[in-house]
């Protein structure tokens, strides 16, 4: 924490509140008009109608008006109020920085205009207090919820939540929705891995969470909207679109340790040897087959008339094996950048060996019984024998995937 911060939050009164179960941090730049009637709505909330300790964390962001004379001057005058001042701009930056230093079990954020409905603050900590979850949200894009805002706004927030489930396979349904909370054990494991410090800062921190296995929690919310709000839009839609980009691509390169991170937060499998999502990956893995399948067929009716029955078997198996272990590497288990790359599918390779001794067999043992087999007979021996090594496949390479994850995770531990 910064000197300034540390000298604002000694000015506290000697009756606020040390370790709360929640710490509900209200993020300002230059709200020196609206951050007293908010922060003293909020506290009186709290005393009168919230059922566990509870403490009002200011993070003034560089403001550049009175704001933090105005912060500084309610933690003095409430009980359970605090101000932490940074020397940067960012909301994103201010939430991370007062999240990773809080002693509360858990850390939650709300704006100052306080657009949401203070009733549904319970809803959102409680699971979280429980521990039955992880992160919770706010939604205003639930068909319960009551949302008072302009087209404009609607408009853009579906398309923008649109693009998160079609880029980054996202599931949560409003990412934006300033009204959020995290238990705190988890947010200093998955915090530090999140760049963004302004309005991005949210869907980073959302996305990580999902990709590792938290749980989260959405509360449809009553929401109107601040008409006096300062966010530009434009430059937000920008920053946003190049922060889905770089986190799609530190994705699919692998630069994430996701799964280091799942086994930091308790999320492994619970069944020893028995994968995360292991219906999806059956899904996965059947798509690629089919499409495998497809390609070595095709293959092989090309090259059939030209090189003979085995070594069209052998070449349509090989160049199908290589693309299947790649597009099973990224798309079905997950492993994604360079390293080892080179190792997979030689260990893929060896996998082929036995597809290939399944198909070839197969079309020896038909050519010695009926020497006069047409080409659709052949086709069915091979889509036969082709569907046990794909079985034969997909457990070699769960092995040969889950032996890759174990070996990153203990080199990073």
């Amino acid at each position: 924490m910064t000197d300034t911060a540390t000298a604002v939050r000694a000015a506290e009164p000697a009756g606020a509140v040390t370790a709360p179960v929640v710490d509900v941090v209200v993020p300002v730049y230059n709200e020196e008009r609206d951050l007293g009637p908010c922060v003293r709505r909020l506290r009186e909330f709290l005393d009168r109608s919230f059922p566990f300790t509870a403490r009002i964390t200011i993070a003034d962001n560089a403001s550049t008006d009175s704001t933090l004379r105005v912060a500084a001057h309610l933690a003095r005058e409430l009980a359970g109020v605090r101000v932490v001042h940074l020397d940067r701009k960012g909301r994103g930056r201010a939430l991370r920085q007062v999240w990773l230093d809080s002693d509360a079990q858990v850390v939650a954020y709300m704006d100052v205009d306080l657009s949401t409905d203070l009733n549904a603050l319970l809803p959102l900590v409680a699971p979280l207090v429980s521990g039955h979850s992880d992160v919770a949200i706010g939604t205003r894009l639930a068909s319960s919820s009551r949302v008072v805002r302009g087209h404009k706004r609607e408009f853009i927030s579906r398309c923008y939540n649109l693009i998160l489930r079609t880029s980054l396979q996202a599931k949560f349904s409003d990412a934006q929705c300033g009204f959020k909370a995290m238990r705190t054990p988890v947010a200093r494991v998955v915090l530090p891995l999140v760049e963004d410090g302004e309005w991005f800062f949210d869907t980073e921190l959302l996305v990580l969470a999902e990709r590792i296995g938290l749980r989260i929690h959405e509360v449809p919310v009553d929401w109107i909207d601040d008409p006096d709000s300062r966010v530009d839009i434009v430059d937000t839609a920008r920053k946003d679109l190049l922060g889905i980009w770089r986190v799609g691509r530190a994705l699919a390169a692998g630069r994430l340790p996701i799964n280091e991170l799942r086994a930091a937060v308790g999320r492994e499998p619970l069944v020893e040897g028995v994968p995360l999502g292991m219906v999806g990956q059956l899904v996965r893995f059947g798509i690629v087959g089919v499409a495998s399948t497809l390609a070595y067929l095709l293959l092989y009716l090309l090259l059939q008339s030209f090189t003979g029955a085995q070594a069209a078997n052998f070449l349509a198996l090989l160049i199908t094996a290589v693309g299947n272990t790649a597009a099973n590497r990224a798309f079905t288990f997950g492993v994604r950048g360079a390293t080892r790359a080179v190792s997979h599918q030689l260990q893929g390779l060896a996998i082929f060996g036995v597809g290939l001794l399944l198909t070839s067999g197969s079309l020896f043992a038909l050519h010695h019984w009926a020497p006069n087999a047409s080409i659709h007979l052949e086709l069915m021996v091979l889509i036969a024998a082709n569907l046990l090594a794909t079985l034969t496949r997909f457990v070699g390479l769960r092995w040969v995937f889950r032996q890759a994850d174990n070996r990153t995770t203990a080199v990073t531990r």
